[in-house]
């Protein structure tokens, strides 16, 4: 045994083919003590031998043949235990690694339920729902509903996404009446992309059956943007004498002002909250301090802080207005612009962003703006888009501030909103010498 002490048995002879991986044996350079070993050794022939015994009173033929093969076994094992040396191969012993991974297999987590997974699907939902606006969502779910409507009746299907129906869709969509302006037509083709590709499938935008018609259509068809009519400050004053003087009214007024003032997009006017993150469906919230109001937007280009100063008297004041409607109003925690039932009681549900394009054209029309137009043409020029284009057109103040305060990421987008300015400022004509 000192001969072998720093010895450790091959796992395998070479003549031995590599069929299973064999036990590892325990040898005098382990941190065992020799009394357990031999203690090992002991119990180990006894309980073997009492087996050889029991199975040698069976008067069955193959009982006789398994105590046999037991006492050869028992033999090597302890002829192995003894002597330090690997038992020879047989392949009806377990395998220590085999019995390890089934133990691993066992101690598993099982897997989710269903009923465990239902709120893990409604929540990624939800998120991804959350990835885009709800005017995005709703123009996407016309959009599809719109081109299965014309598949129906022009006897395509619309699944799955065929490139050649898609193009044929655009090039009756861009030759009906009245015709669809072509930044209408590039939505209607974004929103079927995002339907395809909810349903499992994918629309190649780039196939010339689309690229190619739709360059065309861009080509024939193509109009400079119409632009809202931006109203300035002297017709925003005139729309606040139409308002009433009730809680509605108190409402609409600060909505007109701060949409003004703020140079803000409809649906950051009706997404603000009384405070910081009091409602998961709001945009942003409001901060009040002595000199002004603070607001905390999350638009289209990110988070923006957007500063509303007081104004030159109270009745054109959007910070005045905006603390008598929550005063008035109770509003101290939600949504800061309601629904209003009745003539007093204000509603806990947020108002719509269509309000404001509705408060805006009526307030315009009772006010007689631009009156040598129809009426129909002077409610086709204003919307809530006015609102956030004076502010642009109206502030004579450095570019770099209105850029700012309207949340754009260059210049030319906030000279795009400016309708009035003096275009000719910078005249390039005379400066070359003419």
């Amino acid at each position: 045994m000192a001969g072998t002490a720093h010895r450790r048995p091959a796992l395998l002879t070479a003549n031995q083919t590599l069929k299973r991986r064999p036990c590892r044996f325990f040898t005098t350079s382990d941190n065992l003590a020799l009394s357990d070993i031999r203690v090992l050794d002991g119990e180990m022939a006894s309980e073997i031998e009492q087996n050889t015994k029991n199975r040698h009173l069976a008067p069955s033929a193959t009982r006789e043949s398994t105590s046999q093969n037991d006492e050869s076994r028992t033999q090597n094992a302890i002829t192995t235990l003894k002597c330090d040396q690997p038992a020879p191969e047989n392949p009806d012993l377990p395998d220590i690694v085999d019995i390890v991974l089934a133990m691993d297999e066992r101690q598993a987590p099982s897997p989710l339920l269903p009923a465990e997974t239902d709120p893990l699907v409604e929540t990624a939902r939800s998120y991804a729902r959350a990835a885009r606006s709800e005017a995005t969502q709703r123009a996407y779910a016309a959009d599809w509903r719109h081109f299965a409507s014309w598949c129906r009746r022009a006897g395509f299907s619309p699944l799955p996404a065929d490139p050649e129906t898609v193009g044929l869709y655009l090039s009756a969509c861009a030759s009906s009446s009245p015709r669809p302006t072509v930044s209408t037509l590039e939505r209607r083709l974004s929103g079927l992309s995002q339907a395809f590709s909810q349903r499992g499938d994918r629309l190649d935008r780039k196939n010339p059956h689309i690229a190619e018609v739709f360059a065309g259509i861009r080509r024939k068809h193509g109009r400079p943007p119409v632009q809202k009519e931006a109203l300035l400050a002297d017709d925003i004053l005139a729309m606040l004498e139409t308002l009433p003087h009730d809680l509605r009214g108190l409402r609409d007024r600060a909505v007109l002002l701060v949409g003004f003032a703020g140079g803000l997009r409809r649906s950051e006017i009706v997404g603000l909250d009384a405070g910081v993150d009091q409602t998961e469906d709001g945009c942003g919230w409001v901060e009040m301090f002595e000199n002004g109001a603070l607001l905390t937007l999350r638009g289209k280009t990110g988070w923006r802080e957007v500063e509303i100063g007081r104004g030159s008297a109270d009745r054109s004041c959007p910070v005045e207005a905006l603390k008598i409607w929550m005063r008035l109003g109770r509003v101290a925690h939600g949504p800061l612009f309601r629904r209003i039932r009745g003539e007093k009681s204000v509603q806990e549900s947020r108002l719509s962003d269509k309000h404001v394009a509705r408060l805006v054209k009526k307030t315009a029309l009772d006010a007689g703006l631009r009156p040598e137009l129809s009426e129909k043409e002077r409610e086709k020029l204003f919307s809530g888009h006015s609102l956030r284009a004076g502010l642009a057109s109206s502030a004579e103040v450095d570019e770099r501030f209105v850029q700012k305060q309207l949340g754009h990421t260059s210049a030319e987008m906030t000279r795009h909103y400016q309708r009035r300015r003096d275009r000719f400022r910078v005249n390039l004509t005379k400066a070359s010498g003419l």
